[in-house]
C-alpha cells in the first residue's frame, strides 16, 4: 500500500500558508490555513491544515466559540498536544485584546453604547459572573479596566473601598462599573441596585463620578444611565 505524504512541503507553494501569507498577505487565506500557521507541523496522515480544520470543528467553525474552548479540550485532536494547543489559546487571546484594545485611543465616552463595544470583547468569553471597573480621565477616555471579583456581585466581592483605591492610583476621574449576566437575562437585580448605590455614594465624597454601570449579555447590554436608574 503506498503511503501518502501529507507535508504541506509537498504543495504547490502557491497553497502552502506561510508562502501564501507573504506573497499574498494574511488577509487572503482562510481561518484554517491562519491556524495551521501556528500548528506549524501535521502528523504522517493529516496536514497542519488538515488538523487546524479539526481544530475549528470544536468552535463549531466559529473563531469566537473557539475562543472558549479550554486547553484541554483542544488537546482531544490527535496530533495537537499541549504546546500546539498553548499556542493557538493563546493567539485568540491576543486577538480578543486587540479588539478590546483598538478604540482606546479614540473613544471618548459619551453613552453606555461608546463602551458597550468595548466591555463585550472584555467580558464575552466568561461563563461565570465576573465584576469589572473602567476607569477614565477628565476627558472620559478610557485609562484602565480591570476585573475586580469573579462568581457574583455583593458588598464583599465588589468592595467599593477596593475600586475606589483602584481608582484613585489610575488617578481616574470618572469610573463605569459593569458586569456580565452569562445567563443572557439584562434586568438588574437588586443587589445591582445596591452595590450601585453604594459605590456611588462612597465615589463622591472622594469628587469620583460614576457614569454607568452597564451589564453585558449576549450580544446585547443595559445601562444604568441610560435607562435613568443610576
Amino acid at each position: 500500500m503506498q503511503e501518502h505524504n501529507y507535508s504541506i512541503k509537498n504543495w504547490s507553494k502557491d497553497d502552502r500558508p506561510r508562502e501564501k501569507l507573504l506573497l499574498k498577505g494574511a488577509e487572503s487565506l482562510s481561518n484554517s490555513e491562519l491556524l495551521a500557521i501556528l500548528i506549524r507541523n501535521g502528523t504522517r496522515q493529516k496536514s497542519a491544515v488538515d488538523l487546524a480544520k479539526e481544530v475549528l470543528k470544536i468552535g463549531k467553525d466559529n473563531l469566537v466559540e473557539l475562543g472558549r474552548v479550554s486547553i484541554k479540550d483542544l488537546m482531544k485532536v490527535k496530533g495537537i498536544g499541549e504546546a500546539k494547543a498553548l499556542t493557538i489559546a493563546a493567539a485568540l487571546e491576543l486577538g480578543r485584546r486587540r479588539q478590546a484594545t483598538e478604540p482606546l485611543e479614540k473613544t471618548t465616552i459619551k453613552s453606555g453604547s461608546d463602551v458597550a463595544h468595548y466591555l463585550q470583547a472584555k467580558l464575552k468569553d466568561f461563563h461565570h459572573e465576573v465584576f469589572g471597573v473602567v476607569f477614565l480621565n477628565r476627558a472620559n477616555k478610557i485609562k484602565h479596566f480591570e476585573i475586580i471579583s469573579k462568581g457574583g456581585i455583593t458588598a464583599t466581592v465588589a468592595d467599593p473601598r477596593i475600586i475606589l483605591k483602584r481608582a484613585l492610583e489610575e488617578n481616574a476621574v470618572n469610573i463605569i462599573l459593569c458586569h456580565n449576566h452569562p445567563s443572557g437575562n439584562l434586568k438588574p437585580s437588586n443587589a445591582d441596585l445596591e452595590i450601585t448605590r453604594k459605590i456611588k455614594d462612597a465615589a463622591t465624597l472622594l469628587d469620583i463620578t460614576v457614569l454607568d454601570h452597564i451589564i453585558i449579555g449576549d450580544n446585547q447590554y443595559f445601562s444604568f444611565a441610560d435607562e435613568g436608574i443610576l
